[in-house]
């Protein structure tokens, strides 16, 4: 009886570690979808000229920027190396992990690079 509850609780305790990993990897889906849209949907836009300038786009998608920054590093969990969100045709690339510092440090550069341009002008 003892070893059907270990066996019960071990079982348990991996489904919930697999499901908090799902997890993880549907945040990160979903944080750089909003990245693509921020960038590539509103900003190139306003760019390229198709857009008309809005202030309140443009601090809409750095905002976006901004708290994608300050989350993406702890969205790549080890534990999460080739994990794919089910029903979604995107995944990281296990590059990430391969050289996980060159990560870290594009990682680090984008977030210095949206808070100093914070709102400036160019």
């Amino acid at each position: 009886m003892k070893r059907f509850f270990v066996a019960s609780a071990f079982a348990l305790f991996c489904v919930g570690l697999a499901s908090a990993q799902q997890d993880i990897v549907s945040a990160r889906i979903a944080l750089m979808k909003a990245n693509a849209k921020s960038v590539f949907g509103d900003l190139s836009k306003i760019v390229q000229g198709t857009r008309p300038y809005d202030q309140a786009v443009v601090d809409a998608a750095m905002a976006q920027l901004r708290d994608a920054s300050s989350k993406i590093g702890s969205l790549y969990p080890p534990s999460a190396k080739g994990l794919k969100a089910p029903n979604d045709e995107y995944s990281a690339s296990v590059k990430i992990w391969d050289n996980k510092p060159d990560f870290e440090s594009r990682a680090a550069s984008l977030a210095k690079v949206v808070t100093d341009n914070n709102g400036q002008d160019q």
